[in-house]
């Protein structure tokens, strides 16, 4: 195994097997992933910040096995910031066991989580304060997920509808690719417009919308969970808001057969997609890297 010690903004790092493929449909190194979340940190960051991080690790490529870690692994540094928090998911103190997550705060801990080929980060929609103790969700997301023919496009059609059912709720929301099969839309839970929330009440409230589309569009959406009852339809997962449920986070990386990349895309991206099938495609990382370098970040904006 060749290793490499590297400095990141005065971190010493054990960097290994950078030539080692992680996805041999592309050919794209560890060293690869390393050098794009390094370009992706400025806006990644935001994203990962006082947010527990769940990593979906692919030790020997994205054609091996992968495994969830939720915990901080062996050997984990020292200055990785970390939070302890309960492991239900309305995360009371009801004597359940807890969780010691890492959490992403800085350039050096993301390069240590790439190096564990930690290719998925998914976060909670909640932060955690300095203390480490959960706060109240800051976000909603809806993740729209289609049933085979459906694809993107209607995944498009649907999102304008979530968006015109947030607008009359007096909230705005992001669209971004999944870097999977559909696209997830994400709004910011403003205490002046949705009242004081907790994750159970962001929860129903995504729960609302999706079943008010439902029974608007039948025919194209569906709130059930029920897989068999999705087929060319679009899911419309209200659960991502459960207190113990994590989202890949914007940015992030997939482990898929190529390279692609949760990333957020404009309105007018979605509104093409809706009216042409083959407009709104997942990205992939240098795709990702570039539109970030041109564009900076779609939620600062």
């Amino acid at each position: 195994m060749t290793e490499l010690r590297v400095e990141v903004e005065g971190r010493t790092l054990t960097i290994s097997n950078l030539d080692k493929v992680l996805f041999p449909r592309t050919g794209t190194t560890k060293g690869e992933v390393l050098n794009y979340y390094a370009q992706v940190a400025p806006v990644l960051l935001p994203q990962l910040r006082d947010r527990a991080v769940t990593r979906i690790r692919w030790p020997h490529g994205v054609e091996g096995s992968s495994f969830f870690e939720k915990n901080t692994p062996p050997g984990t540094p020292s200055w990785v910031r970390t939070a302890e928090v309960p492991t239900t998911g309305s995360r009371a103190s009801t004597g359940a066991g807890t969780i010691r997550f890492p959490i992403c705060d800085d350039l050096p801990t993301l390069t240590w989580l790439a190096n564990l080929a930690s290719l998925e980060l998914h976060v909670h929609q909640w932060r955690v304060a300095e203390d480490g103790t959960p706060l109240r969700p800051d976000r909603l997301v809806i993740d729209l997920d289609p049933g085979e023919p459906a694809g993107l496009h209607e995944c498009a059609v649907v999102a304008l509808m979530v968006r015109d059912a947030l607008a009359q709720r007096g909230m705005t929301c992001t669209p971004v690719t999944s870097g999977s099969k559909g696209l997830h839309l994400y709004a910011d839970l403003d205490p002046d417009v949705v009242g004081d929330l907790d994750s159970d009440g962001s929860t129903e409230l995504a729960r609302e919308v999706a079943e008010g589309l439902q029974k608007e569009n039948p025919t194209l959406v569906t709130a059930t969970m029920t897989k068999a009852k999705r087929g060319g339809k679009v899911f419309l997962d209200w659960s991502q808001n459960s207190g113990s449920k994590t989202t890949v986070a914007p940015y992030s990386l997939r482990g898929k057969e190529r390279p692609t990349v949760a990333f957020p895309i404009t309105w007018e991206e979605v509104e093409e997609g809706a009216e042409d099938e083959l407009a709104l495609d997942q990205l992939g990382m240098e795709e990702a890297v570039a539109r970030v370098l041109d564009q900076g970040d779609a939620f600062s904006a």
